[in-house]
């Protein structure tokens, strides 16, 4: 069986450390030997089967005090040393950094390859630093993962020609929750308090509704990223005096049972890469109103009017009518929620892990 290695910084939280500790897991369960080579080691971090090695690779004592190109340079080397130890048959950088110290550590190296991008392109791999080294180091990848078209249509054609568009694992207890015999009066949403999933514009859109709904609530779960934006939101809430309807309620492990008898998610973000909040609140059968942003994440999952509404990005009043009009015609809500319960059948864990399995035995193949 064939021995896998992921690279990435580390295993804290987040949409790419999913990705890579669930299939991770999925991998050693069938048989395979993988490694997670990471850079350091998070706080709270998601948790890795026993049978999956993680290895250090990142920065060691002492380095902390060297230049900055001095640390760049030993990162790079770090890991090639892991690769000359390890022999895995693949390599399978996740995100932007971590591609390029990838691509340079298995340089003339009989390693292949298989990066993967998790992020819109645009905004993301525009800095100088990104035009310098896309060019030279992206050719040398033997294969590519994205996520949505749009990310796919940024890079240049050799790597599109070589690449699959694959979608995120939900994680299974959003799969198979029953239907709820009534939903609350409740507008949800689940994500990190962050700048870019424009909840500012979530909560000055439902402070309308409330005024035509007043028997409604809205509630959003999600952690502190500490940029700034949960302190805006309870300055906003305090403005409208509307504490006793608008609930920051942090962090959750039990979203599957908090959300699953609500009345519709609204999803608000100004750009994603494929959104696992979003995916996990249609495996759960919700009514969904969600911005069409780049790179295309909810165009990728979503169909407008058949599995949820999609409205623009930046449209307050497009949020607030997608908001009264699934409150208020329930059967098409109803109706949008079952249809978009399809998701799980092409984004369980099996099914994700089958299509990341034929592309890595078919690059090790050539």
């Amino acid at each position: 069986m064939r021995k896998i290695a992921f690279h990435l910084n580390c295993l804290e939280q987040g949409g790419a450390e999913r990705v890579v500790t669930n299939l991770a897991n999925q991998f050693a369960a069938n048989g395979y030997e993988v490694l997670i080579a990471t850079e350091w080691y998070g706080e709270n971090e998601f948790q890795i089967d026993e049978r999956v090695r993680r290895v250090h690779v990142g920065l060691r004592e002492g380095d902390d005090k060297k230049h900055r190109l001095v640390q760049f340079y030993l990162r790079v080397k770090y890991l090639r040393d892991f690769l000359k130890k390890e022999k895995p048959d693949i390599l399978i950088p996740f995100a932007r950094r971590a591609l390029y110290r990838g691509l340079m550590a298995a340089y003339f190296m009989k390693v292949p390859v298989l990066i993967s991008i998790r992020t819109d392109p645009v905004g993301h791999y525009e800095e100088l630093s990104d035009k310098l080294q896309i060019p030279i180091l992206f050719p040398r990848a033997d294969g590519c993962v994205f996520q949505t078209e749009g990310a796919k249509e940024f890079f240049a054609p050799r790597l599109q020609n070589n690449s699959r568009i694959i979608l995120n694992p939900i994680n299974p207890k959003y799969i198979g929750v029953p239907e709820p015999e009534h939903r609350n009066k409740t507008v949800v949403q689940s994500g990190r308090l962050v700048d870019f999933k424009n909840q500012p514009m979530l909560i000055r859109a439902f402070v309308e509704v409330h005024k035509k709904h007043p028997d409604y609530d809205l509630k959003i779960y999600g952690g502190d990223s500490f940029d700034g934006t949960k302190e805006i939101l309870e300055q906003i809430i305090e403005e409208n005096q509307a504490q006793d309807y608008v609930h920051l309620m942090g962090a959750s492990d039990s979203l599957e049972k908090e959300m699953a008898d609500a009345a519709l998610f609204a999803f608000s973000s100004d750009w994603e890469g494929l959104p696992n909040a979003l995916m996990e609140a249609m495996a759960l059968g919700l009514p969904i109103v969600a911005t069409d942003c780049p790179c295309g994440g909810p165009r990728t999952i979503m169909t407008h009017e058949v599995d949820g509404l999609l409205i623009p990005i930046k449209d307050q009043k497009a949020l607030e009518d997608g908001m009264n009009r699934l409150i208020e015609d329930r059967p098409l809500a109803e109706r949008l929620g079952r249809e978009a319960r399809k998701i799980a059948e092409k984004a369980n864990g099996e099914a994700v892990y089958e299509r990341w399995r034929d592309y890595i035995e078919e690059l090790c193949s050539k």
